[in-house]
């Protein structure tokens, strides 16, 4: 069955900033009920405010996606309140930038609890009144670096590789309940306070990595996926990351280091910190974080470009010559090929 978002009751995780604020607006604008989840109450009554003024209908539920019983009860406020739960975007995240060694044990376990088991927690929570209803859509938001890793940021990059694993997992298990959607969204790099709340043990002052899309695009997918369920959607350059990684992991993964040690940090000292790993911070509550350049376009569904297809024709190539030299070896006095015992 097909949702439509003004009919729909929507909860979210993640709801106070970024991309979780950006979808409860995108779903408000079309009339629909959001049910909101963070650690803030105060400022998710503030998000409430502004879903209501634009049309929508929405409920704040102060949550630690961390505390299972906690994201239980919030599905049980959504249902006495609204009487179902037509979708649940699991979206609360927090980040640290760190080398691995560098990185608090407390530190790393903390971002896993919440990235993942967060998402873990959410699904527990939901899928029994799903099964009852016989229908609803689970969408997970994860990132591009569920596919494609990145260092500097080991324990943001396993939980995310860990909600897609989950996602398709559960997709498997649902298989004979088609009325039941589990969708993941792999954003690319999004102009949300996540960097300025990341937890940072690097030694530098971190930054969005460009380049950086707006979070109303997320938000616009993950609605989108709403009405139209599709296993997984990226957003912003996360299809091309993917596809160069797929083509090439070897010369990717010296590419996307490279990148990350020159533009994901600043050319100055940034002191350790926890961010908002243990205890929300106030600042930065918003939508947006401040690194969309006010001249960057924001991301829409074109044509790859020919700069794109050329480099990952090259690769291609580049790829199958290593391949075709590690399957022909040849003597070093004749340069003849040598039989292969195996034929």
């Amino acid at each position: 069955m097909r949702l439509n978002i003004a009919d729909s009751v929507i909860v979210i995780t993640g709801a106070s900033s970024g991309i979780g604020r950006a979808t409860a607006m995108k779903v408000a604008e079309q009339h629909g009920t959001v049910v909101l989840a963070a650690r803030q109450a105060d400022v998710l009554h503030e998000v409430v405010r502004e879903c209501e003024q634009i049309g929508g209908r929405a409920l704040a539920v102060r949550t630690d996606v961390t505390d299972e019983e906690q994201v239980r009860q919030l599905a049980r406020r959504a249902i006495e309140t609204y009487g179902r739960i037509d979708v649940w975007v699991n979206d609360a995240a927090v980040t640290m930038l760190s080398r691995f060694e560098d990185a608090p044990a407390d530190a790393f376990r903390r971002v896993i609890e919440t990235n993942f088991f967060g998402y873990v927690h959410g699904a527990r929570a939901v899928l029994p009144y799903f099964h009852k209803q016989g229908y609803g859509v689970l969408v997970n938001v994860a990132s591009v670096v569920g596919k494609v890793a990145a260092p500097y940021a080991s324990a943001y990059v396993a939980s995310k590789f860990a909600i897609t694993g989950f996602s398709e997992s559960l997709r498997m298990e649902l298989r004979d309940t088609p009325d039941i959607h589990v969708c993941t969204i792999l954003p690319a790099t999004i102009d949300t306070p996540l960097f300025q709340h990341a937890a940072n043990y690097s030694g530098k002052a971190v930054q969005a990595m460009p380049p950086v899309y707006a979070p109303e695009d997320v938000a616009e997918a993950i609605v989108e996926t709403i009405r139209h369920p599709k296993r997984e959607v990226t957003v912003g350059n996360a299809g091309r990351m993917i596809a160069m990684w797929n083509l090439a992991p070897p010369l990717a993964e010296r590419m996307v280091a490279r990148k990350v040690e020159r533009r994901h940090f600043q050319d100055r000292p940034g002191p350790d910190s926890p961010g908002n790993l243990f205890e929300p911070m106030p600042e930065f509550d918003t939508v947006r974080g401040g690194w969309l350049e006010p001249h960057q376009h924001r991301y829409r569904k074109t044509a790859w470009t020919a700069g794109t297809l050329a480099l990952l024709a090259g690769l291609g190539a580049a790829l199958y010559l290593n391949s075709s030299r590690r399957s022909t070896p040849r003597t070093a006095e004749s340069g003849n090929v040598l039989p292969n015992p195996d034929k």
